[in-house]
C-alpha cells in the first residue's frame, strides 16, 4: 500500500486465511496500547453512497458469465482510484480527533514509561473490496488525515478485529456489525450516511454528547421499569441512592476521551 499503510484484504474464504489475518492485526495493534483507537467502516468516513448504489444494483442482477455481481462496482471504484471521494458523515470527527496528534510536546515528563507518541489512531474496518481500498487511503491523503491501518473483507463482517485492534469505539453504516461490536464489549454507534453533516461552527473542539441509561452507566433501572412499572421503578431507585451506577457500554470510551482531554491540556 501506498506511504507504508498496512492493510488486509478478504481474497479467500479459508479459515487458516482468516487466522492469520487476525494475527496480522494483532501484531498490528502492538503499539496502539495507550492510544484512543477508532474503528471506522469506509462509508462512514467517505460519501460513497453513489458507489453504494451501483454496488447494491448489481446484487439484484444476473452477472454476465465470467463476472461477479459487484464487477460493476469494482470497476467503478478503479476508474475514480484518483479521484478523492467526498467527506461522509463522521469525516469531521475523525479530522479532529486525528488533530490531537499534531499538538505541540509538553514539556512535562509523560505519564507512564510508554506514553505513545500519538494520541489517537483511527482504523478502517470495512466490508469494502481491495480496489475500494486504494481508494479510501489515497482520499484520506487528499485530506490530510493520517490513517495507516485497514482491512478490507468483501463482504464479511469486519467487528472481530475490533479486540485485536484494542478499539474503544467502532462507527459503521451496518446495523448488524454495531450490535456485534455491541455484544463483544466495544463501544460502536451505527452512521447513518444521509445525515445532516456537522457544521464548521467549532473547528477546533470535539463535542460528543452521551446518554446515560444502557449507554454511560447499566440498564438496570431501566430493565426494573420495563418489567414491573413506574413505582418499583422509584423504589429500585430510592434504595440504590447511595450505590455508584455500574458501568455501561460507553463507559470505556469515556475514560479514552477523558485521556484524549487531559493529555491533550497538558500538551499546550
Amino acid at each position: 500500500m501506498d506511504n507504508g499503510a498496512h492493510w488486509i484484504c478478504k481474497t479467500a474464504d479459508s479459515k487458516q486465511q482468516t487466522d492469520r489475518q487476525l494475527e496480522q492485526d494483532t501484531l498490528m495493534a502492538a503499539n496502539l496500547d495507550g492510544q484512543l483507537v477508532v474503528a471506522i467502516s469506509s462509508r462512514a468516513l467517505f460519501d460513497f453512497e453513489e458507489e453504494n448504489r451501483v454496488f447494491e444494483a448489481g446484487l439484484t442482477q444476473e452477472p454476465a458469465p465470467g463476472s461477479k455481481k459487484d464487477s460493476a462496482y469494482m470497476k467503478l471504484q478503479l476508474d475514480r482510484l484518483d479521484v478523492p471521494a467526498k467527506p461522509g458523515v463522521a469525516f469531521s470527527l475523525v479530522r479532529k480527533l486525528l488533530a490531537f496528534n499534531d499538538a505541540p510536546e509538553s514539556e512535562a515528563p509523560a505519564s507512564g514509561p510508554t506514553a505513545p507518541s500519538q494520541r489517537v489512531e483511527v482504523v478502517i474496518l470495512s466490508r469494502n473490496d481491495p480496489v475500494s481500498g486504494m481508494r479510501v487511503f489515497r482520499s484520506a491523503q487528499h485530506y490530510g488525515l493520517k490513517i495507516e491501518r485497514g482491512t478490507f473483507n468483501r463482504g464479511e463482517a469486519p467487528w472481530r478485529y475490533l479486540k485485536p485492534l484494542h478499539a474503544n469505539l467502532f462507527l459503521s453504516t451496518h446495523l448488524s456489525d454495531v450490535r456485534e461490536a455491541l455484544s463483544a464489549g466495544v463501544p460502536a454507534a451505527q452512521v447513518y450516511p444521509h445525515s445532516v453533516r456537522a457544521s464548521d461552527a467549532h473547528p477546533n473542539e470535539v463535542r460528543i454528547a452521551f446518554d446515560g441509561d444502557a449507554v454511560l452507566f447499566s440498564d438496570e433501572a431501566e430493565r426494573v421499569f420495563q418489567s414491573q412499572g413506574l413505582t418499583a421503578f422509584q423504589q429500585h431507585e430510592r434504595d440504590k441512592a447511595a450505590q455508584p451506577l455500574l458501568a455501561g457500554p460507553f463507559k470505556p470510551l469515556l475514560e479514552a476521551l477523558q485521556r484524549l482531554q487531559q493529555a491533550g491540556t497538558s500538551r499546550w
